[in-house]
């Protein structure tokens, strides 16, 4: 856009295009302000959260408990099974009415085989519910 002086051939062109650049820069600017000025305006309530206890989850009479050491070796309330009559016992089970539950205790150092043909047997089984209890670790947690 300049001003001519004198004739000018052909037509004048007119500039359609609008220069961005300034409207970047009050964006910016708008930006930097909301967020310099948002955590002003956010209040926390100053609460004093309570604290839990992990407690031992109280097992029914009913409920069975399936280990399994690190050789491998089942044993169904504590007391022994054969790996081939595994299925016999958890199909008794899976037929009483309400169907117990299966906690499956494992040693931490069996091999994840023995511990997945139990799970697998149980499923195959028809058992609906079954869990795995472990040993919580204590740790200190510092924040």
């Amino acid at each position: 856009m300049g001003m001519s002086v004198g004739a000018s051939e052909g037509d004048d062109e007119v500039m359609s295009s609008i220069n961005t650049t300034p409207l970047v820069d009050v964006m910016l600017v708008l930006l930097i302000i909301f967020l310099l000025t948002i955590p002003v305006v956010t209040k926390q309530v100053e609460l004093t959260l309570p604290t839990v206890t992990n407690e031992a989850l109280i097992t029914k009479p009913e409920n069975i408990t399936l280990s399994v050491d690190k050789q491998g070796n089942y044993f169904w309330n504590g007391g022994f099974v054969r790996p081939e009559n595994l299925m016999n016992y958890v199909q008794t089970v899976a037929a009483a009415v309400p169907q117990p539950e299966i906690h499956v205790r494992a040693d931490k150092e069996v091999r994840y085989e023995f511990v997945g043909r139990a799970v697998a047997t149980a499923q195959r089984a028809g058992i609906l519910k079954v869990g795995f209890i472990t040993d919580p670790e204590l740790r200190e947690v510092n924040f």
